[in-house]
């Protein structure tokens, strides 16, 4: 692509401008503010329009209420027209835009046109919807904006180089492959429930079949089956109820005993439980009877337990005392010490500032030795009085637990011996019980007698109508079974045939559906564990060689502005890396035409790591330079021209104020602004 001309109407300060591109290198000169970037701006505009964000004021002129912009440039054989326009309303925005292509003229709405011109450029499709990242890192690039990349966190300034590589179609690929992976997953579920039953269908209809077979055969002898069976049902029936009312007879007597049996037992139960209480008792009271007590020895146990917590008192007040003197003598060892080995290291003395005598060094340490010495021998004797202290501690704390415990024994046996009378008049109680509940037993047994002589002569028809019963339940059981296979044997004969076909149409979709849930399966795992892992590796060693080349074309271009020793590189997230002697420089602290150097070094890699990545884009021979010397010394300035002999595009526009510049270029456009309006000189 190479630019050649540039129509200006009412365009930031321009009112009405042309300027023609010529081919080789050319320099925009000119004041600060005169204009140059305008021009810049323009040329952006022209080829894509306003970009997400950007407000139709930052380029309309101020007051106006139209303006317009007409690029033409070639690329390849074909000499290409856009014009563009911007109208004040409400808001600023685009009014309309067109393209003509070698004469022929085409309308387009916005979209569309930026669409067209992608194309003409061989740019990817997938910028149609993004900022002009592609063609500000390869052809314009404002060098604040790429010292903010610079600037940038890690992750933004990798997902901002993924974005302008193109990469980030994989991070895209992955999100739609675990989207995809998820939607199978739904599916297979609901498949899973719909084949559950399918193995159990196909059982069940075999099934289904030889059951219909059977009911047929079946049906005419449970017919005959079931008159037999309601014939002898009602014969049993009749010989139950007979047997019946002796029965009922009969259990009312034996739940009468069943009664007289729980009294019985209840009563010689309590007569058991009252003897062995009588003889707990009675053994409690002799064991009572052969304890002493003896007040006078409770009483000496706790003043002897009181005096020996008063000694106990006073051992440990002795212990805290020679615990004080040891950690003194400790302290006192220990900032003598210190002492000795500042001694050992000075040889000018702080306060006099005269140089320290050996002798009288010698002497204080020899006093220090003693002193620590005589603070060691005292520390061991108050060791070994503590020691004895502690020994006496231990006998008066068993002496203490001792008499405690016997107070203890002494308080139990007393509180015993006062209960022993209680216990006399509680026996009394129990034997007068039990002579009562005796002749409750007595008159119970005799009753219990004669209800057993009438249950015998009634348990023969107990056998009886167990067995009756049994028959009549049989019985039962024959005639309502047949009774209900006849129903059921008439209706389900009628209604297998339908089930049979409806099971194995359900059959057929199940296993139609098996199929396809076998499908998801196998893609399912070759997304997962063969797609995304391969997807990820290409991303990966995608990322590792752009580093790679990105990294040594960007140390290669500091090292053409940069005279001093540093040496640079980039790391795994792209972040510049700049060491000097072995230590690393931060960003901030380089000098104002390094941190220049560091972006137009940056800037220039990059555009040579995009070209040859994406080497049919048809922008590659055009390059745009905004104030690439901000901060540079005489000494970098001059090593400009080396840097863009390197360029070699076909066509490099630059924008400065250095005039040294003028010298390193082929052509040169001058601007300047008078009344508030820029025109070309």
């Amino acid at each position: 692509m190479i630019l050649k001309k540039i129509y200006l109407e009412n365009i930031r300060s321009y009112k009405n401008q042309e300027i023609e591109f010529p081919k080789g290198s050319t320099l925009l000169a000119g004041d600060i503010g005169s204009g140059k970037t305008s021009i810049l701006l323009g040329i952006e505009f022209g080829l894509f329009g306003l970009q997400p964000g950007q407000r139709g004021n930052s380029l309309l002129r101020n007051e106006a209420k139209e303006g317009k912009v007409i690029l033409e440039f070639e690329v390849d054989e074909l000499n290409v027209v856009i014009e563009r326009t911007l109208k004040r309303g409400k808001t600023i925005s685009q009014d309309s835009c067109s393209i003509k292509i070698n004469g022929e003229k085409y309308e387009f709405a916005v979209t569309e046109l930026k669409n067209k011109i992608l194309e003409i450029l061989s740019y990817p499709k997938e910028f149609s919807k993004k900022q002009n990242l592609l063609y500000r890192f390869t052809v314009y690039t404002p060098q604040e904006e790429m010292k903010q990349i610079i600037l940038q966190d890690a992750e933004t300034r990798v997902n901002t180089l993924r974005h302008v590589f193109g990469i980030d179609k994989y991070k895209k690929i992955i999100e739609n492959s675990s989207i995809i992976a998820s939607k199978i997953r739904e599916e297979k579920r609901i498949k899973e429930v719909l084949t559950a039953n399918l193995e159990q269908d196909r059982f069940n209809l075999i099934q289904k079949e030889e059951e219909l077979e059977s009911k047929y055969f079946n049906l005419q002898s449970i017919e005959k089956e079931l008159f037999f069976k309601t014939e002898q049902r009602k014969k049993i029936m009749e010989e139950k109820d007979e047997i019946a009312s002796k029965i009922e007879e009969k259990n009312k007597l034996q739940q009468e005993i069943e009664k007289t049996k729980i009294m019985y037992s209840n009563k010689k139960e309590s007569i058991g439980n009252n003897l062995r209480i009588i003889q707990q008792l009675q053994e409690q009271i002799e064991q009572f009877k052969q304890m002493k007590f003896n007040d006078n020895e409770l009483l000496d146990l706790q003043k002897a337990v009181q005096s020996f917590k008063k000694q106990r008192q006073e051992l440990n007040e002795k212990i805290i005392n020679i615990s004080g003197q040891i950690h003194s003598f400790d302290v006192k060892n220990a900032e003598n010490e210190t002492l000795k080995t500042q001694l050992t290291h000075i040889d000018i003395c702080p306060t006099c500032l005269q140089d320290v005598n050996p002798n009288y060094r010698a002497n204080v340490l020899i006093k220090l030795n003693s002193e620590i010495s005589q603070n060691k021998r005292e520390i061991e004797k108050l060791n070994i009085d503590k020691k004895e202290i502690n020994d006496k501690m231990k006998k008066i704390e068993e002496e203490i637990s001792h008499a405690e415990n016997k107070m203890q024994e002494l308080n139990i046996l007393k509180v015993k011996i006062q209960g022993a009378q209680e216990k006399e008049m509680r026996i009394d109680d129990f034997r007068k019980q039990n002579i009562s509940l005796q002749k409750d037993i007595s008159l119970l047994e005799n009753h219990m007698e004669i209800l057993r002589k009438n249950i015998f002569d009634l348990n023969r028809f107990e056998k009886i109508f167990e067995e009756k019963n049994k028959e009549l339940d049989n019985a039962l059981r024959e005639e309502k079974f047949a009774e209900i296979k006849v129903a059921e044997l008439k209706k389900e004969i009628d209604l297998f045939s339908k089930q049979i076909e409806e099971m194995g149409e359900k059959i057929k979709k199940s296993e139609e559906i098996k199929e396809k849930l076998i499908y998801l399966s196998f893609m399912e795992d070759w997304l997962i564990k063969k797609f995304v892992p391969l997807i990820y590796y290409i991303e990966k060693s995608v990322m590792t060689k752009l580093n790679l080349e990105f990294s040594k074309l960007f140390a290669e271009w500091f090292s053409m502005l940069v005279s001093d020793n540093f040496n640079i590189r980039l790391d795994d997230d792209f972040t510049p890396i700049i060491e000097q002697q072995d230590y690393e420089i931060d960003y901030a602290y380089l000098s104002g035409g390094e941190r220049t150097a560091v972006a137009l070094a940056y800037r220039l890699a990059l555009n040579q790591v995009i070209n040859s990545l994406l080497s049919k884009i048809k922008t590659k021979d055009l390059v745009i330079l905004d104030e690439p010397t901000d901060g540079f010394s005489e000494q970098q300035l001059d090593k400009i021209r080396d840097v863009l002999q390197q360029l070699n595009v076909s066509q490099l526009i630059i924008v400065s104020h250095e005039q040294k510049i003028e010298s390193f270029v082929e052509n040169v456009i001058r601007f300047r602004k008078d009344g508030g309006v820029s025109r070309k000189v």
